[in-house]
């Protein structure tokens, strides 16, 4: 006996003959080829449901208050931390001044170190903590794929070409927008080569995103070996490995701005996450457009990445190791993981970013060797608890 058309399946009329209208429609079904799909379907799509339905919303919504104030906390505190010895109390009366409430009551020099000084890198720190954990979230999920992070695609290769280009030129006024010129360039390039091998497959991506960012590295370093010199050198070296020191105002705005504008719409295609999380067939299956759908997403994650490669430079392990610890705490549906992670990276950059500019006070140390330092063994500990990663 025929299985019956499941409720999903695709049908789309194929042909009925001319004045024929009585006669049958034939239809090209999409059905499950046996009881197993059936059942394998229903369990994807209660799956997807219960996510949509809030399933654990209380504990993720208790999860994220509590990260929520930890992070405000975190903010206060890391601007507060330093030789000037301020205090929290010092910190929340020149934001509140500055905000028109109530009068000034530190001198001009430490509201200076306040205002103009410590909150606009830590507030990019955190902005630039958060978007990475979220891109590192939702690549994972695009390319099912556990050591992807938001650099896949070449952009952190590609925005080191125009970083160091006008470095070199003397040109660092112009580092953000050639920075971020160079990130778009990484994903057209990604792109083209991937959807040029076929269909733009997760396997296929990865690919193409190695290579690119293998040709934009020796173009990086030619550029160094030829031209870099002196100040100039040290200036490409902090920036190669990571640094948020001299961020300002700006800073927070392109950081913050992008989060915003790119950051929370991606917070919003969990459910669709989700359904990758089965495959492309399965995506399908659930009513997902996956070419499409995963381009578009593909492209967001890239345009926010290279916004915070624009004012932070390289900063490793917090788009990758942020994901898998969060994942340890929620589980795996994005509902929950997106909003955490990015709550937890913001957090955890802000300290790293801390310790970075304190720990060996008066010199200061690239943030992105501090990740690192923590995300290795931290991530090999995930790896060791969670051996489904292997």
């Amino acid at each position: 006996m025929p299985l019956p058309p499941h409720p999903d399946a695709d049908e789309r009329v194929t042909s009925r003959q001319p004045g024929d209208e009585s006669a049958p429609v034939r239809r090209n079904v999409t059905r499950p080829t046996s009881d197993a799909d059936i059942g394998r379907q229903e369990r994807q799509e209660k799956w997807i449901a219960r996510g949509r339905a809030g399933d654990g919303g209380v504990r993720t919504g208790a999860w994220a208050v509590g990260l929520a104030v930890l992070l405000a906390a975190s903010v206060v505190t890391a601007v507060a931390i330093g030789p000037a010895g301020l205090s929290p109390v010092d910190v929340w009366s020149s934001v509140l001044a500055h905000l028109g409430i109530g009068e000034p009551t530190l001198s001009p020099l430490r509201d200076g170190i306040v205002w103009q000084l410590r909150m606009p890198r830590v507030l990019t720190a955190a902005a630039v903590g958060a978007g990475l954990a979220l891109c590192g979230a939702v690549m994972q999920a695009l390319t099912r794929n556990p050591l992807a992070d938001p650099y896949l695609l070449g952009l952190s290769s590609g925005a080191s070409v125009g970083a160091v280009i006008v470095i070199v030129l003397g040109a660092g006024l112009l580092l953000p927008f050639a920075a971020f010129a160079g990130a778009l360039v990484a994903l057209v390039a990604t792109l083209a080569l991937a959807n040029a091998a076929g269909s733009l497959s997760p396997t296929r991506t990865v690919l193409a995103g190695l290579a690119v960012s293998a040709v934009f590295s020796a173009i990086t370093s030619l550029v160094i070996f030829w031209s870099a010199t002196g100040d100039s050198y040290r200036e490409i070296l902090n920036w190669l490995l990571g640094s948020l020191a001299g961020t300002d105002w700006t800073s927070v705005a392109i950081a913050g701005g992008a989060v915003i504008v790119i950051g929370v719409p991606l917070l919003t295609s969990a459910s669709t996450l989700d359904a990758f999380a089965f495959g492309d067939t399965a995506a399908a299956a659930l009513g997902v457009h996956v070419g499409r759908t995963r381009a578009l997403l593909l492209t967001g994650t890239a345009l926010l990445t290279g916004a915070l490669v624009a004012v932070s430079g390289s900063i490793g392990f917090v788009g990758l190791v942020l994901p898998h610890a969060v994942r340890l705490i929620v589980g795996s549906r994005h509902r929950a993981l997106l909003p955490l992670s990015a709550l937890a990276g913001a957090i955890f950059l802000v300290w790293a970013d801390t310790g970075a500019r304190t720990l060996f006070d008066p010199r200061e140390l690239p943030v992105g060797i501090l990740t690192a330092l923590i995300g290795g063994p931290v991530f090999a500990t995930i790896m060791l608890r969670n051996r489904r990663l292997t």
